[in-house]
């Protein structure tokens, strides 16, 4: 197989020639334009119906079947992520293609379901063709429009105005302010919903299992921690070098101190062993693990999260590398390990 060919570098162009001046952004015109969103942002805030938000908030919460939401582009794409936040905070939902549904997908709809249309000028065609057949399903309609009047209005159940000032877009026309407005007011209802329905974050974990944020919500330290022939244990009067073995080949770097009750009475580090070893030569043959073990070790209990046990680890004075898990008679359970942790995804 032949070599690949050297790299071509390519010179700057000529700072001078028009067909090449870069183009900059304009820092007092980039504020200029945060600043103004902000405006028209504030201007759906303060004109907002909250009667109607009220009634179509409740209209979704008191829904025995599946919320379903479409809408046409740019608002299609807002309906598809509001549907989603609501599947992921356990209430049934989907998204509904308007194309899709006039051949076939509109069999999907039933009695019990409420249908939620995206619109900015509530004249979108294929949601006007749509409304009258989802309408003979004995689906209960809902448009979310900017401009009054329309057709979707006038075809729906409910309508909840959405207050637009303009768009960002200086010929007005780009939908950057209208799908921003559609986005916040169908998050702010979902969080509303998920306070009616009192999810807590128990709920929200089990329905986040995967990735960080669910496994920080799910995990416990009974879950993660080693236990039984996986833990590094001994007895106060255990010599030091007799353990070495002990502390080496369990992976936790220590040794947990145990009475013949098994309660933990201290932990003794590879750090120790070091420490010790230092301070005392050939003394170190002679000391017992007891002599020279942390008498207050840091504990967790095993129903804690285990994202707590990773915090506890890292707090100060000085950072950890394992925790004895104890019950609460401080009878060894387990340990759980930062690497554990680690290796868990948390």
């Amino acid at each position: 197989m032949g070599s690949l060919p050297p790299l071509q570098f390519i010179p700057n162009p000529d700072p001078n020639c028009k067909d090449h001046q870069q183009e900059l952004i304009n820092p007092d015109n980039l504020l200029n334009l945060f600043k103004t969103q902000q405006k028209y942002l504030n201007h759906f805030f303060q004109n907002l119906d909250l009667s109607q938000t009220l009634l179509f908030t409740q209209t979704l919460l008191n829904s025995t079947g599946t919320i379903f939401f479409t809408g046409v582009g740019k608002s299609g794409f807002v309906a598809q992520k509001i549907s989603q936040t609501l599947v992921s905070l356990g209430i049934k939902s989907g998204f509904l293609s308007p194309v899709d549904a006039l051949h076939g997908d509109i069999g999907i709809l039933s009695s019990a379901d409420v249908l939620v249309m995206f619109s900015k000028s509530g004249n979108t065609e294929e949601l006007v063709r749509l409304a009258p057949c989802a309408k003979a399903k004995g689906a209960y309609l809902i448009s979310i429009t900017s401009l009054e009047p329309n057709a979707l209005m006038d075809l729906c159940d409910m309508n909840v105005n959405l207050p637009l000032e303009r768009e960002l877009c200086p010929f007005d026309l780009a939908p950057v302010t209208s799908t921003a407005i559609q986005m916040v007011f169908g998050d702010t209802v979902s969080i509303a919903l998920m306070g009616a329905r009192n999810f807590n974050k128990e709920m929200y974990a089990a329905n986040h299992p995967a990735g960080r944020i669910g496994k920080s919500l799910i995990f416990k330290v009974k879950d993660l921690m080693k236990k039984k022939e996986e833990l590094p244990v001994c007895r106060e009067g255990d010599l030091i070098m007799d353990q070495l073995v002990e502390l080496t080949s369990k992976g936790c770097g220590c040794l947990l101190v145990l009475d013949n009750d098994y309660h933990l009475l201290g932990t003794f580090t590879d750090g120790d062993l070091r420490r010790t070893l230092k301070a005392s030569g050939e003394g170190i043959f002679k000391l017992t693990v007891g002599e020279m073990c942390n008498r207050r070790p840091r504990t967790i209990d095993p129903d804690a999260m285990a994202v707590e046990a990773m915090k506890k680890m890292e707090s100060p004075p000085s950072a950890v590398q394992f925790l004895p898990v104890v019950n609460h008679d401080n009878i060894l359970i387990g340990i759980v390990t930062l690497h554990g942790l680690v290796s868990a995804g948390l």
